[in-house]
């Protein structure tokens, strides 16, 4: 019965975990876009935005999404205000690591591919982000990696993660402490050690 609550747990904090990277990076791709772009008055107002919430805990965003938004009438049941916490922060973050690449990439393969007729978002496309993205891979799985181990913070509003389902365990059985860390780190592990191989034979297949 443990194993299967703990289980349950896990599973949550997969769903919990791959919809907020979907949709943080999606979030985080277009906010990378916009601050490499520099588009006038706007890039900076978006910068600005980002850095806010970077300079934020993640703890205090899910605060935020939990019990801050129903009073200004956006209500989010306990997972969703989870998913949206970690997308609000991991599209921060993700957005710089995007932005940096892309940085990383000469400025004269823009101008080269200006030279040969190509718009400014057909260079962008074509030549400029297939080169900028080998160099994203890397600081993008540390990111996610670490994603997956913050959906423990979601424990704090109660959420049937895995962290939380551990901790009912043991708190009615104290004998059961040290197998739920252990269990804990298992999985935790398990999950990021799959997604970390997953990215390597991604990079290794760009390269």
């Amino acid at each position: 019965m443990n194993i299967r609550f703990l289980l349950d747990g896990l599973l949550v904090t997969v769903e919990v975990a791959l919809l907020s990277i979907i949709f943080s990076f999606i979030i985080g791709a277009i906010l990378g876009l916009l601050r490499y772009m520099k588009i006038p008055v706007f890039s900076k107002i978006v910068g600005a935005i980002i850095d806010l919430i970077r300079n934020l805990p993640l703890l205090l965003i899910i605060f935020f999404t939990y019990f801050a938004l129903p009073q200004i009438g956006i209500r989010l049941d306990i997972f969703w205000s989870a998913v949206a916490a970690m997308t609000i922060f991991e599209s921060a973050m993700l957005s710089e690591i995007i932005r940096a690449g892309l940085n990383s990439v000469p400025s004269g393969q823009m101008e080269a591919g200006r030279s040969t007729g190509l718009t400014y978002l057909q260079t962008l496309w074509i030549i400029i982000i297939p080169q900028a993205f080998k160099a994203m891979v890397p600081p993008i799985v540390s990111q996610l990696v670490s994603l997956i181990k913050d959906t423990s913070l979601a424990t704090i509003i109660s959420l049937p993660e895995l962290t939380h389902n551990a901790r009912i365990i043991y708190g009615q059985n104290t004998t059961y402490v040290i197998p739920m860390f252990i269990a804990l780190a298992f999985f935790y592990f398990i999950v990021c050690y799959a997604l970390s191989k997953v990215a390597k034979r991604f990079e290794a297949k760009l390269s």
